[in-house]
């Protein structure tokens, strides 16, 4: 199990399978744990007002702004977390484009998939 210090700062609030599936995707590059984070990541950013459940779980066809009541605020800061944890680029215009949670999965995991793994 992951100590707070084996941990990136943006995921130590996070729960333990979240440290878990962080430390498994690290290791192996396998998306669905890759999904786990992502999903944690999009619920905690969740905006307090949405009418989305917090005990629900996620659908991938849920609309992040729609749905779950996130406005352009809300995506924008999810994304500087997805750009702080795994060190990657996002474009304005990528981010503009994404509208359900799986559009948001599917992102990262191809952003990922282009940047190179870590020495």
């Amino acid at each position: 199990m992951p100590t707070p210090l084996d941990l990136p700062q943006p995921l130590v609030r996070f729960p333990a399978e979240v440290h878990a599936a962080y430390q498994t995707f690290r290791a192996s590059r396998d998306e669905a744990a890759l999904r786990v984070v992502i999903v944690a990541a999009v619920r905690d950013f969740m905006p307090r007002a949405s009418a989305h459940s917090r005990t629900e779980p996620l659908r991938a066809e849920e609309r992040l702004i729609e749905d779950l009541g996130f406005d352009s605020l809300a995506v924008a800061e999810t994304v500087f977390f997805f750009e702080d944890l795994f060190k990657v680029t996002i474009k304005n215009e990528d981010i503009l484009a994404l509208r359900t949670v799986g559009e948001l999965c599917d992102f990262v995991a191809r952003r990922l998939r282009e940047q190179r793994p870590p020495a």
